[in-house]
């Protein structure tokens, strides 16, 4: 059993038994429970912790844990509805309403229930994460003289040289700043590059947590429709002329969701388009490290060959490490980097140097070319799985591209399919999945579907995943 499910299994255990103890009273010691339950002692740990954070125990080091007393009274509830008329104020004389629908950010984010096979994640499957490797980094880390001191603002000089190598060309670390990820960085570029209420060029679809960050920067998302080559530059030229906008982002490699690689050819296009029209193009390379075995060379990064300054670059480690692994970095030439740096620094002060220590040491060690390794295997073989299974079991879900990295496939679902019906029932028979509408900030031409093949546990869980999703189909026939 995966350790979470372990310790949720556990804490609904005890927490069902706390009726056998008077409030004070003392519960088995962790020895106890490790061999009653057969679990690791972490486990047990972390069990009881979660019930402390409910207030149902309490943990007294070196004596154990207890039966928390019953609280005092409830405090009556506040009147929160002026709020209401205020924040209504408020949108009225904004440009742009800052509310934003975080709904499809959440979806990727929140684990769903017990049982439930977790196709909607974007992240990898903790067996994939290299959990041994990132520990082993942070005790050397936590060990380094200063490691607990304040990081120079722009990041660690050997942190910033890392990620100037990774990225390739003429970047250099001076034209580097450590950001506390890769969302941390697009949020810094947005606010750098466009004021509140301007248009902004996004691909469509596109990654719902950009589209999500430029609402609630108050920027106006304007879709440019991509096909199986990414985006279209005629159509870009004629959207930087029709809205005057100033920035465009793009996922140029492995493009979230339809994991398009843009050719040579237009790649150049679009970095000449945007340098008519006086733009930026921020370049959100998120998938670098997740090439397929099968992906052949890649191209290298539009700002690898970028002297004029066009290209706002952003990549982070957290896809292929951990999503607490909160480190990217943000490249850029020319006046613009001074203000991203204004704002990065007045934003977030600095990314929490133990954090940059421990990337540091988990890129420089043997284990980090082992685990890109394993990761690529992986993930061929499970987008593999996947791709047999949807041909097998839900052949009229369009699949328009096989990709040869990322960690999701994106599904055209029959035009007699409702998106919102299908994801209601597939949670009803087991199986979460991502829904489209998220990815357009327009009006979508069809109804789609993400599943994703990398945090799932394997290809046999895969399998009953899709098997899931066929009988979530099956049931919206009338």
């Amino acid at each position: 059993m995966h350790e979470r499910s372990s310790v949720a299994e556990l804490a609904g255990i005890l927490k069902r038994e706390l009726d056998r103890y008077s409030p004070g009273g003392k519960l088995p010691s962790s020895r106890a429970l490790v061999e009653r339950f057969r679990v690791s002692p972490v486990t047990v740990s972390r069990a009881l912790a979660q019930l402390a954070a409910e207030g149902l125990v309490v943990t007294r080091p070196g004596a154990g844990a207890f039966r928390a007393l019953p609280r005092t009274g409830t405090p009556a509830p506040g009147d929160t509805s002026w709020q209401e008329v205020t924040l209504s104020a408020d949108s009225a004389t904004e440009l742009v309403p800052r509310s934003v629908d975080a709904s499809g950010v959440l979806v990727t984010l929140a684990a769903p229930p017990a049982g439930v096979i977790e196709c909607n994640g974007g992240y990898l499957h903790p067996s994939l994460q290299p959990e041994r490797a990132l520990a082993a980094a942070l005790a050397r880390a936590g060990r380094r003289p200063g490691a607990w001191g304040r990081p120079p603002i722009d990041g660690l000089p050997e942190l910033r040289d890392w990620f100037a190598r990774e990225i390739g060309g003429t970047v250099t670390a001076a034209d580097v700043l450590i950001t506390a990820g890769g969302q941390s960085a697009i949020t810094t570029a947005l606010r750098a590059l466009a004021p509140p209420g301007a248009p902004v060029l996004v691909e469509s679809p596109t990654y719902p947590g950009m589209l999500a960050v430029a609402r609630a920067t108050g920027l106006r998302p304007v879709p440019v429709p991509v096909d199986g080559d990414g985006v279209r530059p005629e159509l870009l030229a004629t959207a930087f002329r029709a809205t005057g906008a100033r920035v465009f982002v793009a996922q140029p490699l492995f493009q979230n969701p339809t994991g398009a690689v843009l050719p040579a050819g237009r790649r150049r296009e679009v970095v000449r388009i945007a340098r008519e029209a006086g733009a930026f193009v921020v370049e959100d390379d998120f998938a670098r490290r997740l090439g397929h075995e099968d992906a052949g060379p890649l191209p290298a990064p539009l700002v690898a060959d970028d002297p004029d300054g066009v290209v706002v670059h952003v990549r982070s480690l957290t896809k292929i490490a951990s999503p607490s692994l909160r480190v990217g970095a943000l490249a850029a030439r020319g006046p613009v980097l001074e203000r991203l740096r204004a704002i990065h620094v007045v934003e977030n002060f600095f990314v929490p140097r133990p954090l940059q220590e421990a990337a540091l040491e988990l890129v420089g060690s043997p284990a980090w070319g082992r685990h890109l390794r394993a990761v690529a295997a992986e993930l061929t073989a499970r987008r593999t799985a996947m791709t047999a299974a949807l041909a097998q079991h839900l052949p009229e879900f369009a699949l328009p591209r096989v990709p040869s990295g990322g960690n999701h496939l994106w599904l055209r679902l029959p035009d007699t399919t409702d998106e919102s019906a299908l994801l209601a029932a597939a949670l009803r028979a087991g199986v979460a999945i991502a829904p489209g509408r998220p990815y357009f900030c327009a009006e979508p031409p069809a109804g789609h579907v993400r599943l994703s093949f990398a945090g799932v546990a394997g290809p046999a869980e895969i399998a009953e995943g899709v098997r899931r999703l066929r009988t979530a189909h099956d049931a919206l026939r009338p």
